[in-house]
């Protein structure tokens, strides 16, 4: 059974891009990106930085977050940054209780 111990992400690459991930350790996730061994897409990329982090989630609980965010246009994706930002005052949010 998968534990609660995955992340979501989204990171904004040197090109202005945001990359949307999931990981058990988001910081060697972004260490991985910036050594040019993350994913393809951010390796002429580089640097990126981590601007938003959801916690808490299962394995597929992330990769079904993974795909909604990537469904998101990317000015719904900068509201959710922003949002999370002003909610908290970081860029962490824990996904909501389901019923």
């Amino acid at each position: 059974m998968d534990r609660d111990d995955w992340s979501v992400y989204i990171a904004r690459c040197a090109d202005g891009s945001l990359y949307t991930g999931v990981a058990k350790d988001v910081r060697a996730r972004l260490a991985a990106h910036n050594a040019g061994r993350g994913a393809a897409y951010t390796r002429p990329r580089r640097p990126v930085r981590l601007v938003h982090r959801e916690d808490g989630f299962t394995r597929g609980g992330a990769l079904s977050r993974e795909a909604g965010i990537k469904a998101l246009s990317r000015a719904n994706k900068r509201a959710l940054i922003a949002d999370a930002r002003r909610a908290d005052g970081a860029t962490t949010r824990k996904p909501k209780a389901r019923r």
